[in-house]
């Protein structure tokens, strides 16, 4: 397989345990890699025989941006689910990256990564 890799997508959500994160909000930052074979799309020369990665792009920071959840680890399935939602994907992979996470240490980054493929 090949990969069509997205980093750094950014939108603010209010995903969070806390009801100061729910309330207030705070950017979210994904980055994908898609497993696609993209023979076909190569060969012909054709967006439509690959997966549009504009489209997915915009898909992802609505769910970013929409129906909160507690956990990071439920956006990252909310974020795979679509992602496989799109026919010539076959694999994905999904990190979720929450740089303002309430932690009372410093600290860089909270991350988490989920792989996930068709059945």
């Amino acid at each position: 397989m090949d990969r069509i890799v997205l980093r750094g997508l950014r939108a603010r959500g209010t995903h969070g345990a806390l009801p100061e994160e729910r309330a207030l909000g705070q950017t979210f930052v994904v980055d994908l890699e898609l497993s696609v074979d993209t023979r076909p799309a190569a060969r012909t020369d054709d967006l439509s025989r690959t997966v549009h990665y504009g489209l997915v792009a915009e898909e992802v920071t609505g769910i970013v941006s929409g129906e909160p959840c507690a956990l990071i680890e439920t956006l990252a399935q909310r974020i795979a689910d679509r992602c496989l939602s799109f026919e010539p994907v076959r694999e994905v992979e999904v990190t979720v990256h929450k740089p303002q996470a309430p932690i009372a240490v410093p600290f860089d980054d909270v991350t988490i990564t989920i792989r996930r493929s068709r059945p």
